[in-house]
């Protein structure tokens, strides 16, 4: 029996698989593989957990998102109707002090032209009774002017009587 070389690379591997067999090789390969398998779910279950965090922490800033901005347009409506009361209200100031103006005018108005009419109605006695004392001078003698006087007199009396 001749030995070739096949039959010393059969034996050389021979001796190869069970030193691996013996050194415990496939366990510590299957040990290292289920320990990656391991990390590698791990991993997965952590990236996971921080999807399903993220998203929640999504929803979250989304609603708070949209209370804000509910509460933009409720703070919004709010400044627009009292910008309208405001205004409405200046607006109803406004016409009451020109009411209110204007009827002070009116009675300014009035008082002024009841002031000139009794000017003009006090020059125009003062002038009667100025044109009157010059005719009743010029015309009238001592003995109607004595007439005259006494009775003046008389009608004060009775006035302050």
């Amino acid at each position: 029996m001749e030995f070739d070389a096949t039959f010393f690379a059969f034996v050389g591997l021979v001796i190869f698989v069970v030193a691996i067999v013996y050194l415990k090789v496939p366990a510590m390969m299957t040990k290292s593989l289920d320990g990656r398998a391991e990390s590698i779910r791990t991993e997965l279950a952590e990236a996971k957990r921080l999807r399903e965090e993220a998203q929640h922490l999504l929803a979250d800033y989304q609603r708070k998102r949209r209370e804000a901005e509910q509460e933009a347009k409720g703070i919004i409506s709010a400044a627009e109707r009292e910008a309208a009361s405001i205004k409405e209200e200046a607006r109803q100031k406004t016409e009451d002090y020109i009411a209110r103006r204007t009827a002070l005018s009116e009675q300014k108005i009035r008082q002024a032209e009841s002031e000139a009419l009794e000017a003009v109605r006090g020059a125009a006695v003062d002038l009667a009774v100025e044109a009157a004392r010059s005719v009743l001078e010029k015309k009238s003698t001592d003995a109607v002017q004595a007439k005259l006087f006494a009775k003046s007199v008389e009608e004060v009396k009775a006035r302050l009587n």
